[in-house]
């Protein structure tokens, strides 16, 4: 992954998928946080980033995706875990296949990051 620990800062380049369906918006989180953000992971050396988002959707669901148009440049500053970080994430149009259990409003999925639950939920726009 693209990330590096410089200056007291975690800097990462991070991809994301923006999936909108019906008004609703695809969000995501570790189980145990409070905050919830755009499905996606970081960029791998050498690797671009709609492949990043196929990559973790498949990584975290095992579910495929389409990785349209890049929408958004953003840069982030947080803190995580008592870290600061300095994150820019590219934010991409991403699509799920017709048939794909995510598109289930009516509860949250589950999925996994090494080790971890993640969460997925649909919200209003």
């Amino acid at each position: 992954m693209i990330a590096v620990d410089i200056g007291g800062f975690r800097f990462q380049l991070r991809a994301a998928a923006v999936i909108v369906d019906d008004r609703s918006v695809l969000l995501h989180r570790l189980e145990g946080d409070e905050f919830w953000a755009l499905p996606g992971g970081r960029v791998e050396p050498d690797e671009d980033a709609r492949s990043t988002l196929v990559r973790e959707m498949n990584e975290e669901l095992a579910e495929s995706v389409e990785c349209d148009d890049l929408v958004y440049v953003v840069e982030n500053f947080f803190t995580h875990a008592g870290k600061p970080n300095h994150e820019v994430g590219l934010y991409f149009v991403t699509r799920l296949k017709h048939e794909s259990v995510l598109l289930n409003k009516a509860r949250s999925h589950w999925g996994a990051e090494g080790g971890h639950r993640l969460e997925f939920r649909w919200f209003r726009r």
